[in-house]
């Protein structure tokens, strides 16, 4: 592996011009790939986890599963509502919507119980992740009829049109972030070059490469399933590593050229920088990859989506660094031998000396490492006792899973659903009950059912749902709605106007699912403790009592907290295999335990760190007004485990860059000091340029609308910058520092190297 980035750069840079288009030659297959075979979504039964995915499973089995279902909602634009009109419009409602191939049924239209609403559900066809695609000409018809009564207001809203508008959201948020990040990007990459043509190459192979993985990502799909995050992870981390792993190759290739002093050929000077910076880029890459991948041991479809993507994105980031990037290397480098003299002239009649020489730190850093320099022993033991502290609001962490009560009011549907569950509070949350028995026990089945659900009414966490009438006079107009719309099935399950809970059961006796109606929003104590008290008392009580018969509940609550669950039970597994990777890879690429386990704690304290922050800033309400959220009380339950995850990928990006020169200066023949100094000295203002375009673009992301979104990109942005920083300019330095030589068990000391000073073009001289 050793050999293998040089003798790649080597072919690339003597035959360029064929690495070059073989590259986007590569882009563009897989694009057309990816395009050509589309990308298999993954279905609502890959999302299935724990109790509430079995009661899914067997709620689907009896062809009794959740329909994704619309709200239409008629109400008065100013004052009380006129019955007549509003009827007139549930008519126009309903038969536009029943033209619609999309649907599959229209319910009675039903008034709130304040007369002020009426109220018309609409089920569509198709599975239910089908329904934010499926629902798009129902937000036409919906507006057609708003526009054919204006005196009403006519608005639509359910699961299918929350879905569409975060989808919208999330992509308009996309492209914000990426009209922040890249200028910044491009700003940073100039000020570190000083050069647009050797700036824009760490951008080219950065989106070319996310162009690459998108398209292999597609392909991916038909393997394992695409949960539709795949895609922002990839823009995510592939403009990252991307320009990361670029700008460390170019820094190398640009020092070389320094030290060479012009009498180097371009080919020669990219094989220098591919001994060292190759290498080093390899093992980054693949530290990256085997952390990632222990995601997969999560056995969740949104963390396998988010593995996948990441993988893909880093695997192609640093095939483009030991391939195409050479070969541009060597186009720029002759271009730039062909300029020499005459730039070299124009400094010289300006009275300017000439470029070159040994690269200098600069005063900020030394400044940042002076205090490891002079008392390591002080500013490990601060450092340290800094980022315990910053770890310690991690204790109190609480997860939730995020459902559509907390997405953003920015969204036109979520507005209407406040609205609706205003005036229908038991549309808030359903629970399914969902019983698997034979035949012959289908009606004491359905009995106990019936028990369980006047049981529920008789809680007061329980909602009755309302009769469609509560007077004489409501009953009649009411009534008068619905003959204007002459529905075919007034008693579909799925309309919200039912007096008593409604067993339903499947045409062969054997499944039966049972709806309860809570009038508190999924995320609320209330609606947790509804769902306790039904598993835990009220099933016992009545259906749990019958032998024979399995039991399973469902809903938006059993899923959230069947979700947060299993990441609970799979979180020390994924971290064990994680610490244990990150050990195996430390010691395989630098051949010290004791560097194995430095790599272990340093990445340990930088997550920690970054967790605890998160939740000081979002599980609290002061930050709210300053990142413009509305805190939930709690961290999204995917967010600790994956970022966890991604951030020992990443700290061990920083741990090999800066690792690597100092086993270079080491292989050198100096003093473990000397190393440790020469190392930091030398990687310190690459490694900060590449932690200013990480930080930038996961900052960018603490503008979005989603919080889960917000949360991930902010933790990520501080953790680069604690691992940036603190880690490897105080922390690492220091425990080098103290330990010398000891820190290389059981590595022996090298003899002198010396490095050839004018190795022959093509054959550079080779490092350790």
């Amino acid at each position: 592996m050793r050999h293998l980035p040089v003798r790649m750069a080597r072919w690339s840079a003597r035959h360029a011009g064929r690495a070059i288009a073989g590259w986007f030659a590569f882009v563009v297959l897989c694009l057309v790939a990816g395009i050509a075979l589309g990308t298999n979504e993954a279905t609502t039964k890959d999302f299935w986890v724990g109790e509430a995915g079995r009661a899914e499973a067997t709620a689907t089995e009896g062809g009794l599963e959740r329909s994704p279902t619309e709200r239409i909602m008629i109400r008065a634009r100013s004052g009380e509502l006129d019955m007549a009109a509003a009827g007139a419009a549930a008519q126009d409602v309903t038969e536009r919507m029943r033209d619609l191939p999309e649907v599959e049924s229209v319910a009675a239209p039903v008034r709130s119980k304040d007369g002020e609403v009426l109220l018309v559900s609409v089920v569509l066809n198709g599975p239910e992740l089908k329904g934010k695609k499926n629902v798009v000409p129902l937000l036409e018809q919906t507006a057609a009829v708003g526009a054919d009564h204006p005196h009403l207001v006519v608005e639509e809203t359910g699961s299918p049109a929350i879905s569409k508008g975060v989808n919208d959201q999330r992509d308009e948020d996309l492209a914000l972030s990426e009209r922040i990040s890249l200028p910044v990007t491009v700003i940073t990459l100039l000020i570190v070059f000083g050069s647009v043509i050797m700036a824009g190459v760490p951008l080219l192979l950065a989106l070319s490469s996310i162009a690459a993985a998108i398209g292999l990502s597609m392909v991916a799909s038909h393997v394992m399933p695409d949960a539709g995050v795949g895609t922002n992870l990839i823009l995510l981390i592939g403009l990252a590593v991307g320009v990361d792993y670029t700008l460390f190759y170019l820094k190398r290739e640009r020092e070389e050229r320094a030290r060479a002093g012009g009498r180097l050929g371009p080919e020669a000077l990219v094989e220098l920088a591919a001994a060292t910076a190759g290498r080093a880029i390899v093992i980054s890459g693949l530290a990256v990859i085997v952390s990632t991948a222990t995601l997969y041991l999560a056995t969740d479809v949104i963390f396998s989506s988010l593995a996948t993507g990441t993988i893909l994105v880093v695997a192609v980031a640093v095939a483009s660094s030991l391939t195409v990037l050479p070969a541009l290397l060597v186009v720029i480098g002759r271009r730039a031998d062909r300029l020499a003299p005459r730039r070299a002239a124009r400094r010289a009649r300006r009275g300017k000396p000439a470029r070159g020489g040994k690269p200098e730190t600069g005063r900020m850093f030394g400044a940042l490492l002076r205090p490891a320099r002079t008392r390591p022993a002080l500013t490990l033991c601060l450092s340290v006792l800094v980022m315990l502290g910053l770890a310690v609001p991690a204790l109190g962490l609480k997860l939730i899973d995020p459902g559509k009560d907390t997405f953003s009011r920015d969204i036109p549907a979520m507005r209407v659903y406040d609205r609706l569950t205003e005036s229908f509070p038991e549309l808030f949350v359903t629970h399914e009950v969902v019983t698997r028995s034979t035949p012959e026990q289908a009606a004491q089945v359905k009995r106990a059912l019936e028990d369980l659900g006047r049981r529920a009414q008789a809680d007061p966490l329980f909602a009755r749902a309302p009769k469609e009438a509560e007077s004489t006079k409501d009953a009649q107009d009411a009534q008068d709605a619905t003959d204007a719309t002459s529905p075919e099935n007034p008693t579909n399950p799925r309309s919200p106007a039912m007096s008593e809970p409604t067993v339903r059961t499947s045409a062969d006796g054997r499944i039966s699912v049972l709806e309860l109606s809570v009038p508190h929003p999924a995320p609320s104590a209330e609606a947790i403790e509804s769902l306790t008290r039904l598993r835990q008392d009220h099933i016992p009580a009545t259906v749990g009592r019958l032998s024979g018969v399995e039991t399973a509940v469902s809903g938006d609550v059993a899923r959230g907290r069947d979700y947060v669950s299993h990441e609970s039970d799979k979180l020390p597994l994924v971290l064990g295999f994680l610490l244990l990777m990150t050990f195996l890879m430390t010691v395989w690429a630098f051949r010290s335990v004791v560097l194995g386990a430095i790599g272990v704690v340093l990445n340990l304290l930088s997550a920690g760190a970054s967790l605890g922050l998160l939740v000081l800033v979002f599980q609290g309400t002061w930050a709210e007004g300053l990142l413009a959220f509305d805190s939930l009380g709690a961290i999204a339950s995917r967010v600790p485990l994956f970022l966890v995850v991604i951030l020992f990928g990443l700290s061990m990006d920083y741990q090999v860059f800066v690792v690597s020169r100092i086993q270079e200066a080491r292989q050198n023949g100096m003093s473990a000091r000397e190393a440790v100094l020469e190392g930091i000295n030398r990687s310190a203002k690459v490694v900060t340029s590449a932690a200013i375009v990480m930080v930038t673009v996961f900052g960018a992301f603490v503008a979005l609308h989603l919080t889960e979104m917000k949360q991930m990109g902010f933790c990520l942005a501080v953790a680069v910058l604690l691992d940036a920083v603190v880690i490897r300019l105080m922390i690492l330095p220091s425990v080098l520092l103290l330990l010398g030589e000891r820190a290389w068990w059981p590595t022996r000391r090298p003899g002198r190297t010396v490095r050839t000073q004018e190795p022959a073009a093509g054959s550079p001289a080779e490092v350790g």
